[in-house]
């Protein structure tokens, strides 16, 4: 279940990824369109957009098809060079597409705010195996293709971030990743995390200990 906590329209940015909470986001900016909007948004404080996954079609040109649930991008850092605007931001919270709203001229959705996940300390068993699971996944993982995240990275302090830290870099499809973003309580995430990562090592060949 969603919990709605507000209702806003928010300037969006339909990419070929996902994005969640509390993680990274770099983008260089070169679209007419997504120019436009960042002077926009730049305007505001704090300056952030919507980022959705592109279910069908290109995140340049505009006609694709999106997916509804997303991560409400804050801008930290903006550079220039040339006709292309370099940006660094960071995952804020969970929003759901509402309604898809008139191009003006770049992408406009009215979406519902929801509620960040709650951390109880009786998950921290369920954390740790998902975190073992996902850390041994990559490990594996490397050994077949690049992976951007390493098997030791760092992980937040703060257990909600870093339970969407885990999520993140669990060597997952983007479809899987949608499905983790929807998680409506911790305890489903972390589940879907480790059910899904064995999934992903299970296509890779691996035999996975215990199973």
């Amino acid at each position: 279940m969603w919990f709605a906590v507000g209702m806003t329209s928010l300037p969006m940015f339909p990419l070929g990824s996902v994005l969640f909470p509390y993680m990274p986001l770099q983008l260089r900016v070169f679209e007419e369109r997504y120019l436009v909007m960042l002077s926009r948004v730049l305007q505001s404080e704090p300056a952030e957009f919507g980022v959705v996954l592109i279910e069908r079609g290109q995140e340049v040109g505009g006609g694709e098809h999106r997916f509804r649930y997303g991560t409400v991008a804050r801008i930290t850092q903006v550079g220039a060079d040339g006709s292309v605007v370099a940006l660094l931001a960071q995952g804020d919270r969970r929003v759901e597409v509402v309604e898809w709203l008139t191009e003006d001229p770049h992408p406009l959705a009215e979406v519902r705010e929801v509620a960040d996940l709650e951390w109880d300390d009786s998950l921290l068993p369920l954390r740790t195996e998902a975190e073992q699971t996902v850390r041994r996944a990559l490990a594996r993982a490397s050994e077949f293709v690049d992976q951007q995240w390493a098997a030791d990275v760092e992980l937040s302090h703060d257990p909600v971030a870093a339970i969407w830290q885990l999520a993140a870099i669990a060597p997952v499809g983007a479809l899987d990743q949608i499905t983790l973003l929807q998680s409506s309580t911790a305890e489903a995430l972390l589940t879907a995390v480790i059910d899904l990562t064995v999934l992903a090592s299970a296509s890779l060949g691996d035999e996975w200990p215990g199973e």
